[in-house]
């Protein structure tokens, strides 16, 4: 038998679809980008004060646990640190749960549409993704559970999902939990939490603190921070312990750490990014919706616009980059070929977004 002539990833690796980013380049000087949810206002100024005053520290390796951050994280929200595991990105979490919980042989349960990484962390741990059919763009807790078999040891559950921006109540999440058996993980990414406002969701902590099964997930990328890589849980102490044992001993770099922490204690500025955010969103919607473009409710900083055919589809996404207004194709990554995915950018944007869409399809 003849060898390899270079080594070998393991069975499945390269059958994966790697991650596909959003654009982040258009004709012109002046692009604007509305492809990757990020914020329009730009960093919390306390976050940003205390990134500054860790020029002079670069040499010091930073708190293995990120013990600050998790200190201001469980301040804000009313958690115990100890329960809480930081990690470079919400990514970075993400895999580390499959590492931990998925296996050869294993299945992962989520729904439709969800985020594009959670087939790729399941795949990389060896396990089979089992997509759950949705009710029109909006996970479905029915077919979340029927999709479930014996195999099954994770559920995933992006709640606002991205990239549709729809959200299940805290009364529906419950019912998800309750129809899992015990062994069977929930994870609750709540990416987008920030900008939710809808009176009947829920964070998930309260669940977090009574079951032995669920997590949740969470992000700094989308209130400031992306650049920095920011991403952290809360879970039982189980779980905690077992992430601990592998995940990088220094994950989170230092400016990070305490840029976070200053980012999560600044609460007036996460308010008026969530402000912005739902003003903004529902004038969009309310400028948008036609019998040629549907928008898909959303409780995230984004909007999906659906549009009549994929040729609008691509017509819109080409005028819009055109004009220096990039925004993010979900045909390939998440099929939704009629599909594009705008991300809340400042007022002037917003408008000029809605005036050159509106033009496209009157002409």
């Amino acid at each position: 038998m003849s060898l390899p002539n270079h080594p070998q990833p393991q069975p499945g690796i390269l059958d994966i679809a790697p991650y596909v980013p959003g654009k982040s380049a258009a004709p012109g000087t002046h692009a604007v980008k509305l492809s990757s949810n990020e914020s329009p206002l730009g960093a919390s100024p306390k976050a940003i004060e205390a990134y500054s005053g860790v020029a002079t520290r670069l040499e010091i390796y930073p708190d293995g646990g990120s013990r600050l951050l998790r200190e201001a994280l469980g301040e804000v929200h009313g958690l115990d640190p100890a329960l809480i595991v930081c990690g470079n990105g919400s990514d970075d979490l993400l895999h580390l749960l499959a590492q931990c919980y998925l296996g050869e042989g294993d299945e992962a349960v989520m729904n439709r549409y969800g985020f594009s990484v959670y087939p790729i962390v399941t795949r990389a741990a060896g396990a089979s993704i089992v997509l759950a059919d949705e009710n029109d763009y909006t996970a479905d807790v029915d077919a979340l559970l029927a999709a479930v078999t014996p195999r099954t040891k994770i559920v995933w559950l992006a709640n606002p999902n991205n990239p549709t921006g729809t959200y299940i109540s805290d009364s529906e999440v419950r019912r998800l939990h309750a129809g899992l058996r015990p062994d069977i993980l929930l994870v609750v990414d709540n990416a987008y939490a920030e900008y939710v406002t809808a009176a009947d969701f829920s964070i998930g902590a309260d669940l977090v603190a009574e079951a032995n099964n669920v997590v949740m997930v969470r992000t700094f990328s989308k209130m400031g921070l992306a650049a920095l890589r920011i991403g952290w849980l809360y879970g039982p102490d189980h779980l905690i312990d077992a992430l601990n044992r592998i995940r990088g001993p220094f994950n989170v770099n230092l400016p990070a750490q305490l840029a976070g922490a200053a980012a999560a204690r600044d609460v007036e500025f996460t308010v008026k990014l969530r402000e912005h955010n739902a003003s903004w969103r529902d004038w969009l919607v309310a400028e948008l919706n036609s019998n040629q473009i549907r928008i898909v409710p959303s409780q995230a900083n984004f909007v999906m616009a659906l549009f009549a055919d994929e040729a609008l589809a691509a017509k819109a996404f080409s005028t819009l980059m055109d004009a220096g207004y990039i925004v993010r194709e979900i045909g390939q990554s998440y099929s939704i070929p009629t599909g594009l995915r705008i991300s809340i950018g400042t007022e002037a944007d917003m408008r000029a977004v809605a005036t050159i869409l509106k033009s496209m399809v009157a002409g």
